[in-house]
Order: C-alpha cells, then structure tokens, then sequence
C-alpha cells in the first residue's frame, strides 16, 4: 500500500502539473501500474454496472464509460507530467512524448526511452 500512496497519489497530489524535474523508474512504473489497475476496475463497474442502469447502447458503451472518461480526463495531466519528468530522468527532452503520435512505431520508441536507466 506504501508505493501507492507515495507514487500514484503522491505524483497526483504533490505533482498534479509538475513538468520540471525527474521521475524515477519505479516512480513512472508504479504510477502506471496503479492507473492501468484503477482503469480497468472502473471499465468492469462502467460494464456490469453503470452502463445498464444508464441504458448505454454496446457501440457507445464500447468507447468508454462514464467512469472510465471521468477518470481519464482528471488524469491526463498527471500522466503526461509524470512521462515527461522521466523522460528528463534519461536526459531526454520532455518534447520526444510528441513521437508517441507516430503509430506504433512512437510508443515502441517511448517504451524503450521509459526502461532504462537514470542518468
């Protein structure tokens, strides 16, 4: 319960917008961990739940919840705070998040820039 509080509440509390500085590994890691288990629990309670009783059509349903679209929107910023601040952590500049819009070939290149080491 320790990493979550100090790396996924902690980033958002401490470092909601926070684009300066450095994020470690286990920082960026745990972060993502946590927010990868949060969405799915709130994509399972949108399906089995919250989407019936809204009366959500599957197609509509299918792009998202209204939980999952909450929680993605409130943690946007974070989010790429916490990327940009690791990829300064490998003395990249915060501007290389912007080769995630190429097609897979952006996000395998973040990947690699995400796993190494700290300089």
């Amino acid at each position: 319960m320790e990493p979550f509080k100090q790396y996924f509440l902690g980033t958002i509390k401490k470092k909601y917008a926070d684009f300066d500085g450095r994020a470690t590994r286990s920082e960026f890691w745990y972060y993502t961990l946590f927010y990868a288990v949060i969405a799915i629990a709130l994509a399972t309670i949108d399906q089995y739940v919250l989407n019936p009783i809204l009366g959500m059509p599957v197609n509509i349903a299918a792009n998202g919840g209204l939980l999952q679209i909450i929680f993605a929107l409130a943690l946007v910023i974070p989010s790429l705070a916490v990327g940009i601040r690791r990829l300064h952590d490998i003395g990249k500049s915060g501007w290389w998040t912007l080769v995630a819009l190429v097609p897979l070939l952006g996000i395998i290149v973040l990947l690699y820039f995400y796993v190494q080491k700290s300089q």
